[in-house]
């Protein structure tokens, strides 16, 4: 026990050291609250045909301030938790505003960010006994969804880049454990993957990354976040420690927290800041 609180401590501090010499630091106060002299972006819901689901299915897309069918952007899918939907990053972390204040900061790239609901089923509400196997199931089952109709949807409707060099996949706990399992599943999809609090849906680091070298050359950006007092730590310091066993460059950030919004969405602020622009390779020095 002694051991682990020094090796989160050490992480910890290792983390903070590393962010402060390359400009990224943990959220400031006031970074999720709305300011009245700050350019506002858009949030729409959307309506997708599913073939995967059978059904129509909807996401929540967000375009930033100044945002122009003339250009292309880059995209950004939020995934949610196993209690929430495409709504839950909105009511509880406000992706929308901590963004907004990015861009007035000049903190981010422009980008358009899609949350859709990653239960793929036909009644995918977030009713009942959330755990049943159907419902759990149905998380795994989004990979398709996300792929096949999702993805070709929006790069149909919006003016987006096409390549996975400009499509990045991140999610809190339940999204978290999606967004490794098929980010790191799909490299020819994703270059930009991010795990917040991920739940026991990640699977096994050696299924996540069976080829490292593979890995290496073909990320961008691999980020893994957690609460230093979040009962899950323990499926993002197992990919962790797989990582730096085999040599695959990532950032391992903990922090004081639980699991909760407050540290999804530092994670948010922080993983969005490294998008789609080079990342200093002093960024990935190791933290174990």
């Amino acid at each position: 026990m002694r051991h682990l609180f020094s090796l989160i401590t050490f992480s910890i501090v290792f983390c903070y050291w590393a962010y402060a010499q390359n400009g990224i630091t943990p959220a400031p106060l006031g970074f999720d609250v709305v300011h009245s002299d700050v350019l506002q972006g858009k949030i729409d819901t959307v309506i997708y045909q599913s073939k995967t689901v059978e059904t129509s299915r909807k996401a929540l897309v967000y375009t930033p301030p100044g945002y122009s069918k003339e250009r292309k952007y880059p995209v950004l899918y939020l995934l949610h938790g196993i209690g929430g939907d495409e709504k839950e990053w909105l009511r509880g972390g406000q992706p929308q505003v901590i963004l907004d204040n990015m861009y007035a900061g000049k903190k981010v790239e422009p980008m358009i960010v899609v949350m859709p609901n990653g239960r793929a089923m036909k009644d995918d509400r977030a009713t009942g006994n959330i755990m049943a196997p159907d419902k759990v199931q149905a998380f795994a089952a989004f990979e398709k969804d996300l792929l096949s109709d999702l993805i070709p949807f929006i790069e149909d409707t919006y003016p987006v880049i096409r390549d996975r060099e400009h499509r990045a996949i991140a999610g809190l706990s339940m999204g978290g454990g999606q967004s490794l399992n098929f980010g790191l599943g799909n490299l020819d999809k994703f270059a930009w993957v991010g795990g917040f609090s991920s739940a026991p849906n990640t699977k096994k680091p050696e299924e996540l990354v069976p080829d490292p070298a593979k890995a290496r050359e073909q990320l961008k950006l691999l980020w893994i976040s957690c609460g230093d007092n979040d009962r899950l730590l323990s499926f993002s310091k197992r990919t962790h420690d797989y990582l730096v066993t085999n040599d695959v460059p990532h950032i391992y950030y903990i922090e004081p927290g639980v699991h909760d919004f407050k540290v999804w969405e530092n994670g948010l602020y922080m993983f969005s800041q490294l998008l789609f622009k080079p990342v200093e390779q002093s960024i990935f020095k190791k933290s174990e």
